[in-house]
């Protein structure tokens, strides 16, 4: 089951900023970065077993992993297993078309949340966030041999 989601108010910006600079999709960001990375985002916990992007669904939403793990399946097939500073979701939000997979929590989970337009404030306003998830993108749709 998913944790309440809920914006980052004023008092949590500087401990959400300290969790961001650890986890490693902000790796290089500066103090400012964050900052204006924790106040386009939402905190959620969510517990194993929870259902996190189902296959086929218009995206509304990308996560950051902070904390925990979560299993890739296209279908009922497990493709990957995704950890501490990946990026899931953001490929629907970009394309604007359904989930290609679903992810599901394997253990309980801390994440970083991004509604599209956040995330679109995020891809427009930091070169470094457009550059790290289009890297992503390319990385996992690269043929593999």
């Amino acid at each position: 089951m998913f944790g309440k989601r809920k914006k980052v108010d004023e008092t949590k910006v500087a401990d959400l900023v300290s969790m961001l600079g650890g986890v490693a999709f902000f790796d290089g960001f500066s103090p400012d970065e964050l900052r204006r990375v924790a106040e386009l985002a939402e905190e959620m916990s969510a517990d194993e077993g929870a259902l996190l992007i189902d296959q086929g669904r218009v995206g509304q939403e990308c996560y950051v992993i902070a904390e925990g793990e979560a299993g890739v399946l296209a279908g009922d097939e497990l493709i990957a297993t995704i950890g501490p500073g990946s990026i899931v979701g953001e490929s629907a939000l970009i394309e604007h078309r359904p989930r290609n997979a679903s992810v599901v929590a394997t253990t309980p989970m801390q994440l970083i949340v991004f509604d599209t337009a956040a995330f679109k404030t995020l891809l427009s306003e930091m070169p470094k966030v457009h550059d790290r998830v289009m890297a992503t993108l390319a990385e996992r749709y690269r043929p593999r041999s």
